[in-house]
C-alpha cells in the first residue's frame, strides 16, 4: 500500500470535513493568509495594492449564520487584545441585500468554528454577530445605524465591542461579553454573497490592526509604537508613511511642504517626505523637548518647549528651523509653547503661574509675558489664525474640554464647539478656512487631561461655524496632532497613531 498516499487522502477528507478550503495562503500587506471557508464554495479571491493601501476581496457561500458559515476570509493569527479598523464599501449593485462585508474573529478556519463578526449587510443592516462555541446557533446584535461605511471591531479579554459609523459621524457601539474563542485566534476580513452560486467584490481602505496600551503599561514611562500618517481632508483616505516602535509625536509640516518635524526621546527630527528617512536637529543643550513645538509662519525658525527643572519645569525656546544654539525665551516654567504670531513677533503658550493654566503671549525675542486668560480651569492649545487677528484654544471652564475662539488680546472669548466630546488643540489650516482639533471620549478621559493610547477622533469644522464632521477614526491622543500639522496647501494633515508590536505580542 502507498502509505503517502493514502496519508494525503486522509488529509483532504479532514480538510473537507472540516469545512475548510485552503485555497490560497499567501501573505497579503498586513495579513498572513486568505482563503475560502466552508464546503463547496465558488473560490474566492484577494488583492493588496500596496500603492493605495487598500485590499481588494472577492468571495462567495450560502451565509455566516446558523450553525456554520461560508465566505472568503483574509486573516491574521493574533494573541491577545486588538483594535482592528476598515472602511469597506461594496463592488456593484450585487445580486443577495445580504451579502456581507467586515471584520472577524475565529477560533479556527473550520466553517463551524467559534466567532465574532462585525458586519455591514448589503441592505445596509448592520450587526454583531457571534456563535459562542463551535456548532452552535449564531447569534446578532443589531445596531442603530445603517449603511455603515466604517468598522471597527475591538476585543478586550472576553469582551468584543463593535463600532461602526458613516463616515464623518461619531461611532455607534454594540458589544458582547463572555465570548471566549481562545487566546490564539483568527481576525481579519470577510466577504460572503449569501449565495453559494454568486460571488460579489468588495474593497477595504485604510486597514488597521491595532495593538492597544496594556492595563500594567505605565504612562510617560513605557510606549507603544507610532505610526506618521497623512491624511487627505476632502476624502478622509489615510497614508501611513513611517513606523517606529518608539514614540514619536506632533509632526509639523514644514513650510515648504517637503517635511515633517516631529519630537522622539527629547530630541527633534526631521522627516524627508520623499526619502523617509529622519534625522535628528541639532538643539545642542536643549534635549529634553516635548510636543508642544511650533514653526513660525515664514518657515525659518523652530520654537520649542523644554524641559528645565531648576526654572519650574517646561521653558520655552526658539532655534533656527535647520538647527544651531536655542534661544530661551520664558523665563520660568512650566510654559508650553503652542503657536506663533503671521508676523514673527509674538508666541503664545500655556503657563502655569500660580496652580492656574492660562494662555499667555510673549515677544518671540523675549521679555514681559502677558496673561490673555483668566478664567479658572485649565486653558491650553493656543493658536493664531493666518491674519493674526484671533487665537484659538481649548479650555475646560465649562466643566468640558471645548474650543474657543479670542481675539488677539485676549478679548471677547467665545465657545466654538459644543461639548460633546472634550475637544483638544485647534489647528486653523493655512487658507484660514478650516480648523482641525482631536477629540476625546468622554467616558474614557477626564475634561483636564489628554492621555496616549485612547480612541480619539480627527475632527474639521469651517471657521464660519457649523457641525464639526469626523475625518479619522484612530488609536491616540497625547503626540498626535499636538501642535500645527497642516501641509501648506492645506489639503492634508499629518498625524500620529498608536499601537504595539504585533509580531512582538503574538510570540
Amino acid at each position: 500500500m502507498n502509505y503517502i498516499k493514502l496519508n494525503i487522502t486522509l488529509c483532504l477528507a479532514l480538510m473537507i470535513l472540516s469545512g475548510v478550503a485552503f485555497s490560497q495562503e499567501k501573505a497579503l500587506g498586513v495579513f498572513d493568509g486568505h482563503g475560502d471557508i466552508g464546503k463547496d464554495v465558488k473560490p474566492g479571491s484577494a488583492f493588496y495594492n500596496a500603492k493605495t493601501q487598500e485590499y481588494e476581496m472577492s468571495g462567495s457561500g450560502y451565509n455566516i449564520w446558523f450553525d456554520h458559515d461560508e465566505f472568503h476570509f483574509l486573516w491574521k493569527k493574533m494573541k491577545g487584545d486588538f483594535i482592528v479598523y476598515a472602511r469597506a464599501r461594496f463592488v456593484g449593485a450585487g445580486t443577495d441585500p445580504h451579502r456581507k462585508v467586515g471584520w472577524m474573529a475565529r477560533t479556527n478556519l473550520d466553517g463551524n468554528s467559534a466567532q465574532v463578526n462585525a458586519v455591514v449587510h448589503g441592505d445596509g443592516l448592520t450587526s454583531l454577530q457571534y456563535r459562542k462555541t463551535t456548532g452552535a446557533s449564531t447569534e446578532e446584535i443589531r445596531s442603530s445605524l445603517t449603511h455603515a461605511d466604517v468598522i471597527q471591531l475591538e476585543r478586550k479579554g472576553s469582551t468584543y465591542t463593535m463600532r461602526v459609523a458613516k463616515f464623518g459621524e461619531p461611532f455607534v457601539t454594540a458589544e458582547v461579553a463572555n465570548i471566549d474563542l481562545g487566546q490564539e485566534i483568527y481576525i481579519g476580513l470577510f466577504l460572503g454573497s449569501h449565495n453559494k452560486d454568486v460571488v460579489e467584490k468588495g474593497i477595504y481602505s485604510d486597514v488597521r490592526i491595532t495593538v492597544p496600551a496594556s492595563e500594567s503599561l505605565v504612562p510617560y514611562r513605557e510606549y507603544l509604537g507610532s505610526n506618521v500618517e497623512l491624511l487627505d481632508v476632502t476624502s478622509g483616505k489615510r497614508e501611513v508613511i513611517y513606523y517606529s516602535s518608539k514614540s514619536l509625536q506632533a509632526p509639523n509640516w514644514t513650510k515648504d511642504g517637503k517635511s515633517l518635524i516631529y519630537n522622539c526621546e527629547g530630541l527633534m527630527y526631521n522627516l524627508d517626505l520623499r526619502t523617509k528617512k529622519a534625522q535628528v536637529i541639532n538643539t545642542g543643550t536643549v534635549n529634553k523637548n516635548n510636543n508642544d513645538h511650533v514653526i513660525s509662519f515664514d518657515g525659518k525658525m523652530l520654537g520649542l518647549s523644554s524641559a528645565v527643572q531648576e526654572l519650574g519645569g517646561s521653558i520655552v525656546w526658539t532655534v533656527p528651523i535647520k538647527g544651531g544654539a536655542p534661544k530661551q525665551i520664558t523665563p520660568l516654567g512650566p510654559s508650553y509653547l503652542h503657536g506663533w504670531s503671521p508676523d514673527g513677533k509674538t508666541l503664545v503658550f500655556t503657563g502655569q503661574r500660580n496652580n492656574e493654566f492660562d494662555i499667555y503671549s510673549i515677544p518671540s525675542s523675549g521679555g514681559e509675558e502677558v496673561r490673555l486668560t483668566t478664567a479658572q480651569g485649565l486653558d491650553d492649545g493656543s493658536e493664531y489664525t493666518p491674519d493674526g487677528q484671533h487665537i484659538y484654544f481649548n479650555s475646560n471652564r465649562t466643566g468640558t474640554m471645548q474650543i474657543w475662539k479670542m481675539k488677539a488680546d485676549g478679548s471677547e472669548q467665545e465657545a466654538v464647539t459644543e461639548g460633546d466630546f472634550h475637544d483638544w488643540f485647534p489647528h486653523v489650516s493655512p487658507d484660514g478656512k478650516f480648523l482641525l482639533f482631536l477629540s476625546f471620549l468622554k467616558e474614557e478621559v477626564d475634561a483636564g487631561d489628554h492621555p496616549f493610547y485612547k480612541h480619539v477622533y480627527l475632527r474639521i469644522m469651517p471657521v464660519s461655524g457649523g457641525q464639526p464632521k469626523v475625518i479619522a477614526y484612530l488609536y491616540g491622543g497625547q503626540g498626535t496632532i499636538n501642535t500645527p500639522s497642516w501641509s501648506p496647501d492645506s489639503k492634508k494633515v499629518a498625524f500620529v497613531s498608536n499601537s504595539g508590536d504585533i509580531e512582538t505580542v503574538n510570540q
